[in-house]
């Protein structure tokens, strides 16, 4: 039964060798060596193509042809030595599943045997051989055959104690070759092979081991001199601050004892004074020195006591200052924020028309402009003059009111274009880019100012006719040209959304 899954490198060789003649059979065999040589050593691919080349008899192949006579081989030996390389890399390490009996007890011996006789005819071949280059290749193939043997009994130890055991049992029993062989025999049992495979395990452990601290011990010593540089460095380090410290203690101790030497010497002179004052002074004035020394030695300690208790009082009462002083300056603060504030609200404050006038004052206003005019009287104006300049009056007075409602209401449609700009400035900043825009995203970029529109038709328009111009309209144009188009793909964009149409190819 076919294995699933094969190989199409394998299932077309195979194919090959069933269409090709029988003298082509070697050649094509020798495809296999590229497939083993691209698949990684020790991989689950490798052995899934061993086993397909065993299961599509590729292996079996390859025995036939190394049974045949080597003259009539294409190729001769260097076809034979590359064959017998393919076969023993085939075997080792192949898990032939259902079919192990006859691959372990006919085709394993078989080849064994097949690479035996060609070793013996290359053999046979370098003695007959009369040329030095004929025996160099002769030799050449030799090595490899038995490179392949080798690797096909390594593989498989079996084959080793099976042709040990058919060599002992031609042997007599009891002489010294035959226990030499059944020593032999046992030191390649399995038991035996795991032993020694596991001395050898143990070996490389040490072995890396070994390399390991070496590497660890030439690395510490590679790091020692730097060590002892810092070790030196802070024993000094330290050293120098001890002495450090060692000389500020000595220097503290002597100032201390300068101190206390100073005040022993003044002591002693304040006392010798006072002698020689007790032996100038009249006995009589004597109580009188004493007390006036009491007296300032009094007013002393009070001097000094007074200055210790308003010292302290003021280290507690600092916090209370500070608060103070930090409230003194919010209120001054919160004064001028406060005025500053009624100062703008006097200047921005709508105009509150005019104040009705009772009668009370009509009369005070009245007597006012009559004492104006009697102070300072005028040239004589008719009636009609003075209507005149009334209705003149009436009008621009009129004519300011107006004004002035037309400028307020200009000055409420700049506010509201500029809320309105300031809203469309920050949805355009918090907007995603346009392209990871989804849904109704875009609509964010959409303005509804029609000039804001109209320029940015115009300047996708303009972008449009500038790319769907020819080459060779272009060719005057540099990077430091003014052209009247937007320099950047963002501008094209945000045109077309503000219009509301497409985006050039």
């Amino acid at each position: 039964m076919k294995p699933t899954g094969t190989d199409p490198r394998v299932l077309s060789l195979a194919a090959e060798v069933a269409k090709s003649p029988e003298q082509n059979v070697p050649v094509i065999l020798l495809k296999l060596k590229e497939i083993i040589n691209n698949t990684p050593l020790g991989s689950s691919e490798l052995k899934k193509i061993k086993q397909d080349i065993y299961c599509y008899d590729l292996i079996q192949y390859c025995l036939l042809v190394l049974s045949q006579d080597c003259s009539r081989i294409q190729g001769g030996w260097t076809t034979v030595s590359q064959l017998t390389q393919i076969l023993s890399h085939c075997c080792v390490g192949l898990e032939p599943g259902e079919d192990a009996e006859e691959f372990y007890n006919e085709l394993l011996p078989s080849a064994a045997e097949n690479f035996l006789v060609l070793g013996r005819r290359l053999q046979t071949c370098f003695i007959n051989a009369a040329k030095g280059e004929e025996k160099d290749a002769l030799l050449h193939f030799f090595e490899v055959v038995t490179d392949s043997l080798f690797w096909l009994l390594g593989g498989h130890v079996q084959l080793i104690q099976n042709g040990l055991r058919s060599l002992l049992n031609k042997q007599e029993p009891g002489t010294e070759f035959s226990q030499e062989l059944r020593q032999l025999i046992g030191l390649l049992s399995p038991k035996a092979c795991q032993e020694v495979k596991d001395q050898k395990q143990h070996k490389a452990a040490c072995l890396i081991q070994a390399y390991w601290k070496g590497f660890q011990t030439r690395k510490r010593l590679k790091k020692l001199p730097s060590a002892v540089i810092t070790l030196q460095r802070s024993f000094r380090c330290k050293r120098t601050k001890m002495l450090m410290k060692l000389s500020r203690q000595k220097e503290e101790e002597d100032h201390r004892l300068q101190l206390q030497i100073q005040r022993q010497r003044a002591m002693r002179l304040s006392r010798e004074i006072r002698l020689n004052m007790l032996e100038i002074v009249h006995p009589g004035q004597v109580e009188k020195h004493n007390r006036e020394i009491e007296e300032k030695s009094a007013l002393i300690i009070q001097k000094h006591w007074k200055g210790y208790r308003e010292r302290k009082n003021f280290r507690q009462q600092r916090p209370s200052l500070t608060e103070y002083k930090a409230a003194v300056i919010l209120q001054r603060a919160t004064l001028k924020f406060l005025a500053k504030c009624r100062k703008k609200k006097k200047l921005f404050a709508p105009w509150p028309g005019l104040r009705e006038l009772t009668d009370a004052r009509r009369i005070e206003l009245k007597q006012q402009v009559d004492d104006y005019m009697r102070r300072h009287p005028g040239s004589q104006i008719s009636d009609v003059t003075s209507r005149e300049l009334h209705s003149q009056a009436q009008e621009q007075l009129q004519r300011y009111f107006m004004g002035r409602a037309l400028e307020e209401r200009s000055q409420q449609h700049r506010e509201a274009l500029m809320a309105q700009i300031s809203t469309n400035i920050e949805q355009l900043m918090k907007a995603p880019s346009l392209k990871e825009a989804e849904g109704k995203d875009p609509e964010l970029f959409l303005s509804r100012s029609r000039p804001v529109a109209a320029k940015a038709k115009q300047a996708h328009l303009t972008t449009l006719k500038h790319i769907q111009a020819p080459w060779w309209k272009k060719l005057g144009e540099e990077a430091g040209d003014d052209i009247d188009i937007p320099k950047d793909e963002l501008s094209v964009e945000l045109g077309t959304l503000f219009i509301g149409g497409t985006k050039p190819p």
